[in-house]
Formats: structure tokens, C-alpha cells, sequence
């Protein structure tokens, strides 16, 4: 069985022949180049991790407030002052 990298199949001479052009092209640079690289890689995997708690928290926020019956709200009282009442449609005639 052949190992997979990213989205293509590649073989063993696939590889070799990408090993080579690498050291080509970095030469003495190359160790610095797959420590940048790794250190990368564990940066992206820690932020995706602390993306994914984030995540898991928000939807555990939100099932807790669907659990959440809030109490009932007291009657309003059906009194008003005469200034505080809405205009009728006389009044909205006039102006």
C-alpha cells in the first residue's frame, strides 16, 4: 500500500525524487525549513483545538439556555396617565 500526502497518492520514487529537489533547493537551510514548518503545524493544530472548545462552549451555552424557563412576567397594570396614552386616531388626524 502506498502512503498518501494531502490529496495525492505518492509512491516511494515520488517521494525520493521530492526529497532530492528539496535538498536541492534548500540545501544546508533544510532542518530549519522542517523545524519552521513543524512548529507551524502545531500552532495551527493548537489553535484548531482551542477553535473546538470554543465551539463545544458556545454550544453548551446554548443548550443550557433552551433548558432555562424564565418566570412568568407580573400582569402590567391597565391604568395610564392621560400624558403617557397613545394617540388616537383623531389626534393623528389633526396634525
Amino acid at each position: 500500500m502506498q502512503p498518501t500526502f494531502l490529496f495525492f497518492s505518492l509512491g516511494t520514487t515520488e517521494m525520493l525524487v521530492l526529497g532530492i529537489l528539496g535538498l536541492l533547493l534548500f540545501g544546508r537551510r533544510l532542518p530549519e525549513v522542517g523545524r519552521s514548518l513543524g512548529k507551524s503545524f502545531v500552532e495551527f493544530k493548537s489553535g484548531l483545538n482551542d477553535m473546538k472548545a470554543e465551539l463545544r462552549d458556545v454550544d453548551r451555552l446554548v443548550e443550557e439556555q433552551k433548558d432555562y424557563e424564565p418566570a412568568p412576567r407580573p400582569a402590567e397594570s391597565v391604568e395610564r396617565n392621560e400624558d403617557e396614552a397613545s394617540p388616537t386616531e383623531d389626534d393623528a388626524s389633526k396634525s
